[in-house]
């Protein structure tokens, strides 16, 4: 009887080692001993990746390739040995879908500065996504833009779009059949303005504006856009209100926010009106000169910008639910392929970012960022004539 006792005392000890020894692991790897960031993040990474493998295995090609670092084998196994932690990380990975007040303003943060703006002292923030400089562009398009084709997401990923890391995207989203036979055209029978145009970030400028000239800025930009297409019978309301200066200091912590707290209004009293545009200019970095060639005009480059509602670390944000994501991204993919259609060269790929930006406001939204502060105004208004054709031939 002793010895069988003995052997379950050892039996136990030896278990309890090797918990031990696992739990130890585990913490060796989560606070690391020379590179605990690297450690944790391959953690983090590889639990995604089961998620996305079980749950969405046709997006999970964005997260990660088919090779395993060792980091990735021994959290496996250490997942697989000690079920509990698997719990705990779970339930740590659960409630931080319930943000706390700091995680939201941070994300809300995030949100202002959209990825593409410049810094107080002009230099940009954010990821910028590969660019190009002077590429004349005339005749026929270079993608193929065959329904076909088009139905490959990868395909379709790949040629006309890019997808910021914070967030992802999968087939079910980017269905070629159904953003293409959703109706963009607006109802001309009925009076009254269709499109409204505003800026979020109304003090952006060019190389060769005068500062301080709302004329010689993005808003003058918007100005002549929306005479532009008055000019063709789409009656259009240009709103230069300011959301991004307070007290006196260029601040864009809340422009978003601003920004709807204004348009709403002007929305309720124009029922008419179909089609918002918030019109930005990008960041990009000093040596970089967005402009093609188009009937022999410099023009400035332009690029459609489309937000999820949804980020890698926080999942969908409930608070800032769009119900409009698929007509957002049908808006968008549509103007993408008439702009490659009629004018090849003139857009950038369509950028994918995690959070709203406003475009809850309607379902026929767009968020466009025209040029940079690198390109002149000159280039800028004639970007603003062939944008003008591009939505006349969606929108009619």
């Amino acid at each position: 009887m002793d010895s069988f006792r003995t052997k379950q005392r050892k039996a136990a000890g030896n278990l309890t080692a090797v918990f031990l020894c696992m739990i130890g692991t585990y913490i060796f790897l989560i606070s690391g001993f020379a590179n605990g960031a690297d450690w944790r993040h391959q953690l983090q990474r590889t639990l995604m990746q089961s998620a996305e493998r079980m749950y969405l295995p046709r997006a999970s090609y964005i997260l990660h390739t088919p090779d395993r670092t060792v980091g990735e084998w021994l959290a496996d196994q250490a997942m697989s040995l000690i079920p509990i932690v698997r719990y705990i990380d779970e339930q740590k990975k659960y409630e931080g879908y319930a943000e706390d007040e700091e995680t939201i303003a941070k994300i809300l943060a995030s949100q202002a500065e959209d990825g593409h703006a410049l810094d107080e002292h002009g230099n940009p923030k954010g990821e910028i996504p590969a660019v190009e400089n002077i590429v004349p562009q005339t005749g026929t398009p270079t993608l193929d833009m065959s329904i076909e084709r088009l139905r490959d997401f990868d395909y379709l990923l790949s040629n006309f779009y890019i997808v910021d890391s914070s967030t992802m995207i999968g087939p079910e989203q980017l269905n070629a059949d159904d953003l293409l036979n959703r109706s963009m055209k607006i109802n001309q029978e009925n009076e009254g303005p269709k499109v409204l145009i505003f800026h979020t970030h109304s003090q952006e400028e060019f190389i060769d504006s005068v500062p301080g000239d709302p004329a010689d800025s993005i808003v003058g930009v918007g100005e002549y856009l929306t005479q532009l297409l008055n000019a063709k019978g789409i009656e259009t309301i240009h709103d230069t209100g300011v959301y991004d200066i307070i007290n006196g200091q260029l601040d864009r912590s809340n422009a978003y926010e601003n920004a709807e707290a204004s348009i709403r209004p002007v929305l309720e009293a124009n029922p008419s009106i179909e089609v918002v545009i918030d019109l930005h200019r990008d960041g990009v970095r000093e040596d970089t000169h967005l402009v093609t060639d188009i009937g022999g005009k410099p023009t400035a480059k332009i690029m459609y910008f489309n937000g999820l509602s949804r980020t890698r670390v926080n999942g969908d944000i409930d608070y800032l639910y769009n119900p409009y994501i698929q007509d957002n991204l049908a808006f968008s993919l549509q103007m993408q392929i008439a702009s490659e259609t009629m004018y090849p060269g003139f857009v950038r790929p369509i950028y994918l970012r995690g959070y709203r930006y406003n475009l809850h406001l309607m379902p026929k939204s767009l968020l466009i960022e025209a040029g940079a502060q690198t390109n002149t105004v000159e280039e800028m208004k004639n970007a603003m004539e062939v944008l003008a054709e591009t939505l006349y031939s969606v929108l009619v």
